[in-house]
């Protein structure tokens, strides 16, 4: 029997940013099934556990979906040949649920572009020779597979401008922007950090190179009187630990009660990364507290400049601890932060989401 709308996720292996937006795409379409290659359960967001999630045949192999990276040549064709019986498909897309087949529309919210194939350079910083020469073999033939993956769909959505200005840079296609919403809940419980005193600037990602967490490492041992802590985990765990200056604390992965706590314990929160969208100084924001971050890419839709976070305009440890501090100097009001935030609600977000779904549900009625 063919469903009215169907969701498809590259895949869930971690508690970030796009598996946020996907529980918030299920929270608007609750009846909506959700395909995806690899589900991790022990890392994932506990909402998840509940959800009709259906895994592609390649998520099925015994012990394959704990080194989903290594999979990289086979997603592309593993998507092209699943197909979903339905007469809407919303596919949110870092580069591989693009190429799943429909019987029906198909409908792409990119949570980013595939940075291995047009930020290779940024993807494989710290990388081997042999990621860089595995990829480097198939590049062209992935990038050909993804632009007709991309073309294959009926309608186009994406975070921001930014990502907008990308899209149409790459594909020649115009996007619409669905910013994704805020869900995280400054009134929810909190959970006391151990070894960690309130006062400290926050790092919120996930630790891979194109983060650029060094940089902010190099910030802060300039900065010796203040302190940082990051949250997160990822391949460069280890060699961002042994790098660390002695005000800086790696805290590794914290669930959202620790993460509610950092944020409202924190005097501001601190990027370096080319984001798609900037939701870390969202959450912030939602504390009242303001932001330090590149001047790049998706923050540019939601920092303020002098009200709701101060930019630096270049990876240099000298301009980010110039930032920091100019941050401390900046008026902070809390109420307008969490008005700003407050604009990016999962109410609005669900609202237009649905409307989405009603309009391409009315288009794949036509004859």
């Amino acid at each position: 029997m063919t469903q009215r709308v169907a969701l498809v996720q590259d895949h869930v292996v971690q508690a970030g940013g796009a598996e946020r937006v996907l529980l918030s795409m299920a929270k608007a379409l609750p009846d909506a099934p959700v395909y995806t290659a690899f589900y991790w359960p022990e890392v994932s967001h506990d909402a998840f556990r509940t959800m009709n999630l259906q895994l592609l045949p390649i998520g099925r192999v015994p012990g394959l979906y704990r080194h989903h990276r290594a999979t990289l040549p086979l997603l592309a064709p593993s998507f092209s040949r699943f197909s979903v019986d339905a007469e809407v498909v919303i596919a949110g897309t870092s580069g591989w649920a693009a190429g799943v087949r429909t019987s029906g529309r198909k409908v792409l919210y990119f949570h980013s572009l595939a940075r291995w194939l047009y930020e290779p350079d940024q993807y494989l910083s710290g990388r081997s020779w042999a990621a860089r020469a595995g990829l480097a073999a198939v590049r062209s033939r992935l990038i050909d597979w993804d632009r007709r993956a991309v073309e294959s769909a009926d309608r186009w959505l994406v975070y921001g401008s930014a990502m907008g200005a990308r899209v149409r840079e790459v594909y020649g296609i115009e996007a619409e922007i669905l910013s994704p919403p805020v869900t995280i809940d400054p009134d929810g419980p909190q959970e006391a950090v151990a070894g960690v005193e309130p006062g400290f600037f926050l790092c919120p990602c996930r630790l891979l190179p194109y983060k650029n967490i060094d940089v902010v490492l190099e910030a802060f041992a300039r900065l010796p009187d203040r302190r940082l802590v990051v949250a997160g985990l990822g391949p460069e765990l280890d060699r961002l630990r042994a790098k660390a200056p002695p005000n800086v604390n790696l805290i590794g992965m914290a669930q959202d009660n620790a993460m509610r706590w950092l944020y409202a314990n924190s005097a501001a929160t601190v990027s370096a990364a080319y984001e798609p969208f900037g939701l870390a100084p969202l959450e912030s924001a939602m504390f009242g507290r303001p932001s330090v971050v590149l001047r790049a890419g998706g923050f540019l839709d939601t920092v303020v400049a002098g009200r709701t976070g101060v930019f630096f305009d270049d990876l240099a440890p000298d301009a980010v601890a110039a930032a920091i501090t100019s941050v401390e100097s900046m008026p902070v009001d809390a109420p307008e932060l969490r008005a700003h935030a407050a604009s990016f609600s999962e109410a609005r977000f669900v609202e237009r989401l649905r409307a989405i779904a009603d309009e391409e549900l009315v288009a794949a009625a036509r004859p």
